[in-house]
């Protein structure tokens, strides 16, 4: 009997930490469905870049309020948790502040008196983010893409960081052992007092404690379904973000070699292939569908924190235009989860539903409102790049479907037949040097 505890938390621990493991495993598999890239050059840069942003939350910052707050809540839910391994130690092995044994108590005071001061500071922020969300109520957090499951996502995990904290403050103040050592007990004991004394106390630090884990364990689940996915996918996304300048596009290798035909005077476009070249069928131009898009993207659709720091910057936005790149984003994201879940029901192959990401999820009119400032990159704290997609998607418009814009399409009709995007003559192309 003295060992169900022990049982019970050991099958606690192992499927929680199993459902989550099963879950990491299916987001892995719908990131791999976008193409390959590589981004493995230029590593120190990447480490830096990892260790500033994703860890040292450097472009967070940027608006020092948020970032402030945000840095508290970050560091002290993370390090607040280091004591889930004591707590596991003690689950499994029937223990006791398992700690307390090994460290001095001086030590073991400090450690646990900074994870009180540290519960009381993400307490205070998680309720001005709650304000911030449903009283001040801000604008970035108001949008349309913003009602429904997204704004409950946002609130739902501000509710268990108040939930978390709160255990483990009462697992403290009602530990007599704990507040017998007289050491560490910064907070708690000065709410100890609300708790009374004598055998019940026992009761409520064990139910606590109880809590405290499984609702950890339920947290670290509930992550894949929220946009807190950051909290896991900040770390590589910003590891694998473009290093190339803003506003450098990549170039396709198809039409890259069909323009060095048409620039070279002793090229023949109708010659055949070269022996053991096989050209095969072209590849689709851009992308229509999250299969199109590469690894990096589709990771980044699942890092989007919804923080609406692209939006807010993004200069269509502010004009009116339908065009919002969190939305993107959001979208990649809802399609990628469908398209994932098609493979699930059909024995992992995708069969088609007659869906797209263009047009059921993001329509040409926002496509077509960017203006590719990369404003939206420079904002993302967490280095996510929503442009990358629009223009990949535009790509397919044009390219595929021939359905640019009628101003565009006039451009693009004068650069052909005159060599500029005006409509004259390449004869008159010099004509603006004799005005003077």
């Amino acid at each position: 009997m003295e060992y169900i505890p022990n049982i019970l938390f050991a099958i606690l621990l192992i499927v929680g930490v199993g459902y989550f493991a099963k879950n990491v495993k299916k987001l892995t598999r719908n990131i791999k469905l976008g193409k390959d890239v590589d981004r493995s050059d230029n590593k120190s840069e990447r480490w830096k870049n990892m260790a500033m942003i994703a860890l040292g939350q450097s472009k967070m910052v940027k608006r020092p309020i948020a970032g402030f707050l945000h840095i508290i809540v970050y560091v002290g839910f993370i390090i607040i948790n280091l004591e889930v391994l004591e707590i596991i130690i003690d689950g499994l092995f029937g223990t006791h502040r398992v700690f307390t044994k090994v460290l001095p108590d001086s030590v073991y005071g400090f450690l646990i008196g900074s994870f009180e001061i540290l519960a009381v500071l993400v307490l205070i922020t998680v309720i001005i983010f709650w304000l911030r969300r449903n009283v001040i109520k801000l604008k970035r957090f108001l949008s349309a893409e913003m009602k429904g499951w997204p704004k409950s996502d946002g609130n739902i995990i501000l509710y268990f960081e108040v939930v978390l904290m709160t255990l483990f403050l009462v697992m403290n103040a009602t530990d007599a052992e704990f507040q017998a050592m007289g050491s560490g007990n910064i907070i708690s004991k000065h709410i100890a007092g609300l708790f009374g004394s004598g055998e019940h106390l026992h009761i409520i630090e064990r139910a606590a404690w109880w809590l405290h884990i499984a609702g950890i364990l339920v947290f670290l689940n509930y992550l894949y379904y929220s946009k807190h996915l950051h909290i896991l996918l900040a770390f590589p996304n910003t590891w694998y973000a473009n290093l190339k300048p803003k506003g450098q596009f990549v170039n396709d290798a198809s039409v890259t070699k069909e323009v060095k035909l048409m620039m070279d005077p002793n090229a023949d476009p109708f010659a055949a292939p070269a022996e053991g070249e096989d050209e095969g069928e072209p590849e689709k131009f851009g992308a229509s569908d999250v299969q199109d898009l590469n690894w990096v993207q589709l990771m980044n659709s699942y890092t989007c924190t919804e923080c609406g720091r692209c939006t807010s910057e993004c200069p269509a936005n502010l004009t009116g235009k339908k065009l919002s790149p969190r939305k993107i984003m959001m979208d990649t994201r809802d399609r990628l989860e469908e398209v994932g879940k098609n493979i699930d029901a059909n024995n992992g192959t995708f069969v088609d539903d007659g869906k797209s990401l263009l047009n059921d999820y993001i329509t040409t009119e926002e496509l077509w409102a960017c203006t590719s400032c990369n404003a939206c990159v420079e904002a993302c704290p967490v280095n996510i790049d929503p442009l990358s997609i629009i223009m990949e998607m535009r790509k397919y418009l044009v390219m595929e479907q021939s359905a640019a814009p009628t101003e565009l399409n006039v451009m693009m009709g004068n650069i052909e037949n005159n060599g500029a995007p005006w409509p004259y003559n390449q004869m008159d192309r010099l004509n603006w040097k004799d005005e003077n």
